[in-house]
């Protein structure tokens, strides 16, 4: 791969860094002003920056071997880009005066596997310019204009979980959020557990899946209910006479955020497993957000012995599944899925 001065013709100025993450339990609640409970993973998304010596913006993706330019005045641009020239916008709507810049992107957080891989992008682009250019900006504040940076260009009406996992959280903690008030903090895993993240081989995207619909009925489900959002709502059975597939939607919601209100109280990892299974069951069956690979997947992860519960993460149609096996257990656990998993016509592979 070309380093900076190769591309751009000199050394960059600024460094930064930002992981993915994976969700354990909450998902699609965050939209809802719901609790969530994701934690980072290894991979991260590296950006090397510098200012522009001929006044144009120039972005380069190692992984795509793509090199865009922007000129001010330019339509939006399409690609990796639209996450960049995002960031910088917000930030110009804030008032931060922003000379052009050239910028390299090297990321190892998987792309279209639910992982957020959008998020880490955006995270690392602020904490570059933060740094190049000495932003007054702490990690909350990137984190929200992160998410205004990927509903405003990018297009997808995302929640803040995404971006606040990748600028708060840390591989050996699960970060508890409330996304209504930001309340937060980090936990630990379950005693004696580790965690596994493995790919379905089936790719999604968000911004051409049924993510948007999903949060719309959700925000149909509450203008019903008379509440603000169906973090509001706390009993299930409340939901029930709500028309389908809105009753099925809030109904997905209000358990998911008692899973995570269950979860933070520090239960066994046998328990949280269970969370986790029931997690999967309603993502499929109520959000209907899951597609048979996943299922697939999923099954073999909750049959092994040493495996304590499994779900998708994500938003899902596509993407991955997070399971809570016994530590010391995964690289068994992970060979025999996956063996298990390629028997069924699948092509599954380790993320985590």
């Amino acid at each position: 791969m070309p380093e900076f001065r190769d591309i751009f013709g000199y050394e960059p100025q600024a460094v930064a860094h930002a992981p993915g993450r994976v969700n354990l339990l909450g998902e699609h609640t965050d939209y809802n002003d719901g609790f969530v409970l994701p934690t980072t993973i290894p991979q991260t998304c590296r950006v090397e920056l510098a200012l522009s010596r001929d006044r144009s913006q120039r972005f380069y993706s190692a992984e795509l071997n793509q090199l865009a330019k922007y000129h001010e005045g330019d339509k939006n641009p399409t690609g990796f880009a639209r996450y960049v020239i995002g960031c910088i916008r917000m930030l110009r709507k804030m008032g931060q005066i922003l000379a052009p810049i050239v910028l390299a992107i090297r990321s190892d957080v998987p792309i279209g596997a639910g992982l957020s891989s959008s998020a880490a992008l955006e995270v690392a682009v602020l904490r570059g310019l933060r740094k190049l250019f000495r932003l007054k900006l702490d990690d909350v504040d990137i984190a929200l204009i992160a998410q205004q940076a990927e509903i405003q260009y990018a297009g997808v009406n995302c929640g803040i979980m995404d971006q606040m996992a990748s600028s708060l959280g840390d591989a050996s903690h699960m970060l508890f959020l409330d996304t209504r008030t930001l309340d937060r903090s980090l936990l630990p895993l379950p005693e004696d557990s580790e965690l596994i993240v493995l790919d379905s081989g089936v790719p999604r995207s968000l911004a051409t899946s049924a993510y948007n619909q999903r949060r719309a009925e959700c925000e149909e489900a509450a203008r019903q209910l008379g509440v603000k959002a169906l973090r509001d709502i706390d009993d299930a059975s409340e939901v029930a006479h709500l028309p389908g597939p809105l009753d099925r939607r809030a109904r997905h919601v209000v358990s998911e955020n008692n899973r995570v209100l269950r979860a933070i109280e520090g239960v066994s990892a046998a328990e949280f497993g269970e969370l986790m299974n029931a997690s999967h069951t309603s993502l499929r069956d109520d959000f209907e957000v899951s597609i048979p690979a996943l299922d697939i997947l999923v099954e073999l992860l909750q049959q092994h012995p040493e495996v304590y519960g499994a779900r998708l993460t994500g938003a899902g149609f596509g993407g991955a599944c997070v399971a809570l096996a016994a530590k010391g257990a995964t690289d068994a656990v992970k060979s025999d899925v996956l063996a298990a998993y390629g028997k069924q016509g699948q092509k599954g592979s380790v993320l985590v």
